[in-house]
């Protein structure tokens, strides 16, 4: 799911023959604890990430990144820049185009306040870990070039919290391109999980004038691939990826284009996805409703 997680370094990911899905180790422990009422579900915090698009002539191309294999949640897996949404977000109205904050309100199945934050985080999220920035100082322009020290400096201010993105924004007096944003998923992490996050799923495709770079000190690599090779390399265990991500990658293959992508993204359904697990004669057994490709039986030491 998200990055901008911390904590120690665990044990490697158990990794099925089949497929790159990625699930911790002591899940078993936690799902027993959840279902004998010994562990209570943490509240998931709101968080938000963006598939960032560019065409390319064999189709769109989606922008990744390999978190760390040190990291505690989901070290080695392919993801998207994303993060948690900052609450500060929603107590300050920013410069807005595009969507009004009722409609987006409608659409992501939350008052306004909190939808301009969950918004202002997959900007903000999309800026922090990749150096693009959906924001201009009209509401039909974007910024080009975003890399010289002053916007590293706002960027570093940024990912340690000094500054909230309201007042980013407001102190280069920008504005939010919402309507270069849309919400295509929406996923939330299991309730044995100790880190939990309800994430949104956005598209966008990539500004003219600006390129993404490794920006985050989460990843230790980046790339730009099409969404059939990335599932390709999954089915083949190639490359490791939670089910959010394979299953958003999926869905953009039919599309031609960066363009068609954002007009699907109106259709797209955003009924939350939420993991169910279970543990049966010694075999644990792990399906995403909806999701039956997802479904994993694994006996405990080993796959079922």
């Amino acid at each position: 799911m998200p990055n901008g997680q911390h904590g120690p370094q665990q044990p490697q990911p158990h990794q099925p023959p089949a497929g790159g899905q990625w699930y911790p180790p002591e899940w078993p422990d936690r799902i027993r604890a959840l279902a004998d009422g010994s562990l209570t579900p943490v509240e998931p915090k709101r968080a938000a990430t963006v598939m960032l698009l560019r065409d390319t002539p064999a189709g769109p191309s989606v922008h990744m990144l390999r978190r760390r294999a040190s990291m505690a949640f989901a070290g080695g897996a392919y993801a998207y820049p994303g993060g948690g949404v900052d609450p500060r977000d929603a107590e300050h109205q920013v410069g807005w185009a595009g969507p009004s904050r009722q409609d987006w309100a409608a659409r992501l199945g939350t008052d306004p306040a909190v939808a301009q934050a969950i918004v202002c985080g997959a900007v903000r999220e999309t800026f922090e870990e990749a150096g693009v920035l959906l924001a201009g100082e009209t509401e039909d322009t974007v910024v080009g070039d975003t890399t010289g020290d002053a916007w590293e400096a706002d960027r570093q201010a940024l990912v340690a919290r000094e500054l909230s993105f309201a007042e980013f924004l407001d102190r280069r007096g920008l504005r939010l391109r919402s309507d270069l944003l849309g919400a295509w998923a929406r996923w939330i992490t299991p309730e044995f999980e100790p880190r939990r996050y309800d994430t949104w799923f956005f598209v966008a495709a990539l500004p003219e004038g600006q390129r993404t770079r490794n920006a985050s000190t989460e990843a230790d690599r980046t790339v730009w691939i099409r969404p059939a090779d990335a599932a390709d390399g999954y089915d083949k265990g190639e490359l490791l990826m939670m089910p959010p991500t394979i299953s958003t990658l999926r869905s953009l293959e039919p599309y031609g284009s960066a363009a068609d992508a954002l007009t699907a993204a109106g259709a797209q359904d955003l009924t939350p996805v939420l993991a169910q697990a279970s543990l049966e004669d010694g075999v644990l057994v792990l399906s995403w409703p909806g999701h039956d490709e997802f479904t994993k039986r694994v006996r405990l030491g080993g796959p079922a």
